[in-house]
């Protein structure tokens, strides 16, 4: 098995995430030993983002690191788990509205797959960044 950052490259549609991770000094964090559970947007939710907005973050690491541990949540919940709860709490200390009326959405983000287990927890992809 592999870690989050070794499948998020693997998985090929997280080229985004996988740099701005790097850009904020992550990497290393997401590839150590966790457990979390990992909100992953896509290339095609980051493509989403008004134009400018991701070069625009890479130049402002701070709240490019902000908006990324908005994503991430400590331990590993598993997408049954996190249909049961209404909120979750990220790594920036905000709180994560979740939703499983129709689907499950995360900060207003659907999951679109869920439960890609890691070697230090879980990613679930999102179709949406979720902006704090």
């Amino acid at each position: 098995m592999t870690n989050i950052v070794e499948t998020a490259v693997a998985a090929g549609n997280f080229t985004t995430l996988v740099a701005a991770v790097t850009a904020a000094n992550l990497a290393e964090t997401l590839s150590g030993p966790g457990p979390f559970t990992v909100f992953a947007p896509t290339d095609e939710a980051f493509a989403k983002l008004p134009a400018g907005t991701v070069e625009g973050l890479l130049k402002d690491i701070p709240a490019l690191t902000t908006i990324l541990k908005h994503h991430v949540v400590s331990g590993t919940v598993m997408a049954a788990d996190a249909a049961k709860l209404t909120k979750a709490t990220p790594l920036d200390g905000g709180d994560l509205v979740i939703d499983a009326t129709d689907g499950v959405t995360v900060g207003g983000a659907k999951v679109v797959t869920a439960d890609l287990v890691c070697d230090n927890g879980v990613i679930h992809v999102v179709d949406t960044v979720i902006l704090p």
